[in-house]
């Protein structure tokens, strides 16, 4: 199965800061429930993640970013600090953190912290052109 082209064309979106495509892209999204979403907004959030903290996370930073993120977003506080914390920190290799971690939350978090990681960037294109193929290829993987 293939990665479907809205979520390619959402990636770069939010990459870019292109809120006008994100609405749409998210309406067009929401009428197909999504298809396809979960393994690629996955694939994209770990790698993200996984470049953004290195190696070897420093627990203070993860903190400190998950504070950005909820002061950030209008509808930031309704973000459970400590489930963001764990996502990420599952992301980097705390799997069992997963666990405490509400269904519900954690693909509109994983959206929220990804878009947030995208924009910190500021990628070229050629680079986010990368990381895009690279979150296909992962995703893939599991479709």
């Amino acid at each position: 199965m293939s990665v479907p082209t809205e979520l390619g064309d959402l990636i770069r979106a939010m990459a870019r800061r292109d809120w006008g495509t994100i609405d749409r892209l998210t309406e067009v999204l929401g009428t197909t429930n999504w298809h396809g979403a979960v393994p690629v907004i996955g694939a994209a959030f770990a790698i993200a993640v996984d470049r953004h903290f290195g190696p070897e996370p420093d627990l203070n930073k993860v903190s400190a970013f998950v504070a950005q993120v909820r002061d950030q977003y209008q509808r930031g506080k309704d973000l459970p600090a400590l489930q963001l914390e764990g996502l990420i920190r599952a992301a980097l290799g705390e799997a069992e953190l997963l666990d405490g971690i509400d269904a519900e939350v954690s693909f509109p978090a994983q959206i929220v912290i990804l878009g947030t990681l995208l924009q910190d960037e500021q990628w070229t294109e050629a680079e986010l052109e990368e990381f895009i193929r690279e979150v296909e290829e992962t995703a893939a993987q599991y479709m």
